[in-house]
């Protein structure tokens, strides 16, 4: 891979990045998230989605009680808190994984590193310093995320930028300078571009084309690409239907040398960089790799007993072709 090598103080863990990409998987306990919204509501659907996605190769994940969708006021923290602690707790706890809290509110953050949280996924710019007083306490990690919007307002202004990715270099390095001036170690931080915040569709392809540019910081880099907004107006496909174009965004990153990448599809992702590592030689695969004899047939399709439409044609359901 391209990815320079970086070690990622995170409370008490030390994140290895570099060596192969990392799968950051999205647990939403708020419930109007834009493309799962209320699917998981209880707490114990939430521990077993983060069990799932745990299982099916995710090295992060990133828990979040309140939703990036805009036009609704922001959480209040008490609320907020007592949406994800309990499950921060136990993610961290009964399932030993790296938990990111993805939340703006210093008094969030603090709560959730108590129960358990190692990384704090900050997509406000760090719009209140304060939030880095806290990492710099606790020694989590902080992902510093560009926007120019406030957290819930949408900004959608195709004049706002001249040459976005310099745009975007001067906010983040601006962003860090600052929360090391508050005593957070530059070890502890971890940038993001910031796709579809404060940024028209257009802008974010802009951006992503030239996001190996943003090596220039010195810090690893976050892609927070899934089922975004501009694979949605790029292949005019609505947010759970954007997986292939989630895919791509995945494989171009990889290719600009991007560390993490924050997903809902975890086990579709971890399929595709097994398949791409082993192609591209990032990765040589043993010389005894055979594929196992109960995977050689889908298993409906070779017994007849188990196809519900027997005599019957096939008739293929889903959108037309374009």
């Amino acid at each position: 891979m391209n990815a320079p090598p970086f070690r990622v103080r995170a409370v008490d863990r030390v994140l290895e990045l570099g060596e192969r990409p990392w799968l950051m998987g999205i647990v939403n306990a708020s419930p109007d998230s834009f493309s799962d919204g209320g699917r998981h509501p209880a707490r114990d659907d939430q521990l077993a989605l983060a069990g799932e996605l745990l299982a099916a190769g995710a090295d992060i994940v990133d828990i979040g009680g309140e939703s990036a969708s805009t036009g609704r006021p922001p959480v209040d923290p008490d609320e907020e808190i007592e949406r994800v602690v309990p499950l921060v707790e136990r993610v961290a706890g009964e399932l030993g994984a790296t938990v990111s809290v993805d939340t703006y509110k210093p008094a969030v953050a603090r709560a959730a590193i108590a129960a358990g949280a190692r990384i704090v996924n900050d997509v406000s710019g760090l719009r209140d310093p304060e939030l880095a007083d806290v990492c710099a306490q606790t020694g989590a990690a902080l992902v510093v995320m560009h926007t120019r919007a406030a957290p819930r307002q949408r900004m959608q202004d195709p004049e706002l930028y001249g040459d976005i990715t310099a745009e975007v270099l001067a906010f983040l390095r601006e962003r860090v300078q600052l929360a090391v001036d508050h005593g957070v170690a530059p070890e502890q931080l971890v940038v993001d571009p910031g796709p579809d915040f404060a940024k028209t569709p257009a802008q974010t392809v802009r951006l992503l084309a030239e996001v190996g540019r943003l090596h220039e910081l010195g810090h690893p880099l976050l892609m927070a690409i899934s089922r975004k907004d501009f694979i949605g107006a790029l292949t005019g496909r609505p947010p759970r239907e954007r997986l292939a174009g989630t895919l791509a965004a995945l494989a171009y990153g990889v290719q600009q040398g991007a560390h993490i990448f924050r997903m809902h599809d975890i086990a579709a992702a971890a399929d595709f960089l097994a398949v791409y590592t082993a192609l591209s030689g990032a990765e040589h695969p043993d010389s005894g790799l055979a594929l196992a004899e109960e995977l050689r047939h889908d298993r409906l399709a070779s017994d007849p007993s188990l196809r519900r439409d027997q005599g019957q044609p096939h008739e293929e359901v889903g959108r037309p072709r374009r």
